[in-house]
Parts: C-alpha cells; structure tokens; sequence
C-alpha cells in the first residue's frame, strides 16, 4: 500500500533535520549543507509543523532533541543512509544489480574472497558488496539480501540452503607441542587452550568425542578463527580450527595438528536470505554458483 504524501516530508526537511541531530547544533547544520542558520530553523520548524511535535528544545543560543526528536532522528539517518547506499550501487552498476551479502570474517576472508573473481567472471553486470557479521540478524532490520550463517538451520524469519559441514582439529605450533610434550588427546587436558566465543562448548564436545571426562576447560575466550589461528601460530595454546580454513598455515609448518583428533562439527555452514529477496536475480545467480563451490569441496 502505498504511503499518503502528507506523511512524506521533502527531502530538503529531512536533510536539515538529520545534519542538525547529528551535529546537535543549526550553525554546524548549515555550514555542512552550505545554507544559512536561518534557512535550516526555518526547515526544521516546518518539519515540527507537519509532524505536529516539537523535534528540538531551544534554550538561547543552543538546541537540544526532545525524546521525540531522538527516536526520529534515528530512524531518518538509517532511512537516508539506505537510499544513499541504494543509489550507490546502482551507480556502480546500473545494469546488473548488487548483492549485499553478510559474511563470517574468516571463511569470507580464506574461503569465500579467492573464489570471488569466479563468481563475477561468469556475472559480469552483478557487483558484490560485503559486510562481516559474526551473529544472526533480523533481516527486517539489516538490509542486506543475504548471510553465510554456521550452526544450526534455525535462523527465525529466513530462507535457508545447505553448504556443507567442516571437520574442526587441534592446533598450535610445532615448538609448543614439543615443549608440552602432546603426544595423546589426553594430554591436551592440562594444555592451555584457546576458546571461540561464538562455540564456547567446542572443547567439552571434542574431549568427549575423544572419550575423556572433563570437569572444567578453561582457557583464553577469543571472539574470530583468525585471531585464535594467530595466537596459536605464536604459541599461546592449542586452538580447535575447521581444517579447510587454517590448511595454510598447516603446509607452511605455521601450525601442525596438535594430536590425530579430527572430527566434525556439529554446525553447518548456511546460505540465509529473507524469503522476499528469494526471487531476486542476483541473489538466484549467487546462490547457484555458491552451491556449486561447496559441492566441489572444502579444499
């Protein structure tokens, strides 16, 4: 349905509110949009007009939002900065369309980004943008057309594809293996293990796949793959790492398994996308080139 115009104020107003919000003053409101303070009062108060509130408190030579003006404030700078990014990409590609695609940060950066140039070779009029997210979404709220999600297939309000699984194993550097003197899954119990806060139960379900008891894993709690492969490459303990990701540094001599202790994680990796992006054809163009990767392998 579409919206009454008396409900849509020019964007002349909304510029002038959203730069004085966010300056929290019409003098720096105007400098920026190169009118004069005078001129953006006079916007603003005829935005209050229409809407029917007051959206600053005037106290002498100072402005301040009311709650009101707060709470609209931000919903007109997300609103703005939606349009400019639309407008963007279909600058940058006014042919084929843009795929705002969310990623995990290190199977983006490992996995995803050195296939890339595959996917635009065969679709050359689709520009791919990418944003790094560690967590699911609502896709009502984020505007982006779709996610790679790990875990389990239970993103609320999404579509949802199968990838393909990973087998996770223990890592760290040759010198700390040979000074803890690792030799047995068992030993990994005393060893200093670093944790991943987004599978904080990683430890407790591969000891248990090794057939040790464990009362408490402690250890140090950090928030990417990336940044656990590192401390682990530098010997601050032993990392549970998805193979394919970290098979650099495995060939390299980085890192090496710290014991023969394979096994498969419990997630997936996921394609997610809002089911009204379903039809959309860059995403539909995506999506099959996507499953073609997975389904070639990991390696």
């Amino acid at each position: 349905m579409a919206i009454p115009r008396r409900f849509l104020p020019s964007m002349s107003l909304l510029y002038a509110f959203e730069a004085a919000a966010r300056c929290n003053s019409f003098t720096a409101a105007a400098s920026e949009l190169n009118l004069t303070q005078s001129a953006v009062s006079r916007q603003i108060r005829a935005l209050e007009d229409m809407l029917g509130c007051d959206l600053f408190l005037r106290e002498r030579q100072t402005v301040k939002l009311t709650a009101a003006g707060e709470a609209y404030a931000a919903e007109i700078h997300e609103a703005l900065r939606r349009i400019g990014t639309a407008t963007l990409g279909l600058r940058a590609n006014p042919a084929g369309g843009s795929l705002n695609l969310a990623i995990l940060p290190t199977f983006g950066t490992r996995w995803l980004a050195p296939r890339l140039p595959g996917f635009l070779a065969e679709n050359p009029g689709i520009t791919i943008n990418l944003t790094t997210r560690l967590a699911p979404f609502d896709f009502q709220f984020d505007q982006v057309d779709a996610a790679i999600h790990f875990g389990k297939a239970d993103w609320s309000g999404a579509e949802m594809e199968l990838l393909m699984g990973e087998v996770v194993v223990p890592a760290c550097s040759a010198a700390l293996r040979e000074r803890l003197k690792i030799r047995t899954p068992q030993d990994l119990v005393k060893a200093p293990l670093l944790h991943l806060v987004s599978r904080p139960d990683a430890w407790e379900r591969w000891f248990a796949a090794m057939g040790i008891e464990t009362d408490d894993v402690h250890g140090m709690l950090i928030d990417q793959f990336a940044t656990a492969a590192q401390a682990a490459t530098a010997g601050m303990g032993v990392a549970l790492l998805p193979k394919f990701l970290i098979e650099a540094e495995l060939s390299r001599g980085d890192l090496v398994e710290a014991v023969d202790g394979a096994v498969e994680s419990a997630g997936h990796y996921y394609l997610a996308w809002p089911p009204k992006r379903a039809s959309y054809p860059p995403l539909q163009a995506f999506r099959a080139w996507l499953k073609k990767q997975a389904t070639a392998g990991t390696a």
